[in-house]
């Protein structure tokens, strides 16, 4: 079992910054592929970036060139630092873990198995 908490969330004007943190605990941390996803008010839950247990990265189009999804394993933590945040970055955003001995990348939430409970990020224009 994998247990994930979210937290960094907040409200934040645009063109501003946050950081998001998902701690893991219950298992080894290291050979976790973990990714971020958001869900805005009546839309599905959507990619937003991944990482594997190498470090290897892959982003939506959306965020590219201003958000930076990364991991400590020392501390069994992944960061979500976003950058010039825009309105339409308004949703919760949640943490998502998988086990797998694999240094693959997943985008899609059907791929993880374990989930944090949320936090939500609002970016006013």
């Amino acid at each position: 079992q994998v247990q994930l908490v979210e937290s960094g969330g907040g409200l934040v004007q645009a063109g501003g910054s946050l950081r998001l943190s998902c701690a893991a605990s219950g298992r080894t941390f290291s050979n976790t592929p973990m990714g971020w996803f958001r869900q805005a008010p009546g839309k599905e839950r959507e990619f937003v970036a991944a990482i594997n247990w190498s470090g290897s990265t892959y982003y939506a189009e959306s965020v590219k060139g201003r958000f930076t999804i990364s991991r400590d394993n020392a501390r069994n933590t992944m960061y979500l630092q976003m950058n010039s945040l825009k309105p339409e970055d308004t949703a919760v955003y949640y943490c998502a873990a998988e086990i797998s001995p694999l240094p693959t990348i997943k985008t899609l939430p059907s791929e993880y198995r374990y989930w944090g409970q949320g936090t939500q990020v609002t970016v006013s224009s």
